[in-house]
This record gives C-alpha cells, structure tokens and sequence, in this order.
C-alpha cells in the first residue's frame, strides 16, 4: 500500500495538509500501539507496523520535496540514490555561487540563490499545481525530475 492509498487521498504533487493532518490523526488514533496493549502479540506487531508507515507516510507527504521524489518513484522514474545528470550552464552557475560563498558575500548569494529557485520552479508550476493521476504526462514528470534535482543542488549551498 502506498502512502497515498494509507491516507486515502489521491496521488498528487501537493496533498491537501489540511486533509493530510486530519487523515494522520484518525490513522494515529486507529492503530497507535497504545491502544493494542490487550490485543495478541500478532494484532500488536501489526498495528507498530502500520503505526510507523503512518508516520513515514506523514512525513514525507508533509514536505513538498519529498512528496516530489516519492510520486516520481511511484511512477519509476526515480531510483532512491540515482546520479542524475544536470545541465552543464546550471552546473556552472552552482559552481560560481559556491565561489561566491567562499569569498563570503552572503546577502548576493541568497537573492541568487532565490532568484534560481524561481526560475527553476517556473516552467513546472503548473505541472505540480495541477497534477492529475492518468493525466499528466511521463515527460512532464520528467521535468518535474529535473526541477527537483536543481532544487536539490541549489538547497546545499
């Protein structure tokens, strides 16, 4: 079972934290091991399991970058320690603010480093914004993919 199947939700790019908390606290309060205390061994090593799937699955549907790496993994187009290849222009302009970190100019560094989040996120918006199971394309996903790994870059620096 996938997370979004434990919560009941569509798969989506951005789920509904709203929704996604009310979900988490009816899961918690269904299965936390607390509540088994009386049920056979096996009732209770199974609702531990689905009580830390619940946390996981909360976890990561809460951070929108993960939410991102794990639909495109459902989807199989993300390996969990895949070397995905960047542009070398992006490449260059990682390595000219890892300069610019190093000779300490902080303030231009992050209105750059805002600045390219920008412009990454901007050809995607809409294909994260409006996400639909069946509907949006593999190439838009894998766009999605290339968007995720700049951010990755860019959110080390």
């Amino acid at each position: 079972m996938n997370h979004f199947e434990l919560f009941n939700i569509p798969i989506t790019l951005q789920p509904d934290t709203g929704q996604l908390s009310k979900q988490y606290f009816e899961l918690q309060r269904k299965y936390h091991p607390d509540r088994y205390i009386q049920a056979s061994e096996e009732e209770q090593e199974e609702a531990l399991q689905v009580s830390a799937q619940v946390n996981k699955a909360f976890k990561t549907l809460k951070d929108p970058d993960e939410t991102i790496k794990y639909v495109l993994q459902l989807k199989g187009l993300l390996e969990e320690e895949e070397k995905y290849q960047l542009s070398p222009d992006f490449l260059m302009e990682v390595m000219e603010l890892n300069e610019l970190r190093e000779e300490g100019d902080t303030d231009s560094i992050a209105a750059t480093i805002d600045q390219l989040k920008k412009q990454i996120y901007e050809p995607v918006e809409a294909i994260i914004t409006n996400y639909q199971e069946g509907i949006t394309t593999e190439k838009e996903l894998l766009q999605v993919k290339e968007y995720y790994f700049k951010k990755k870059y860019l959110s080390k620096i």
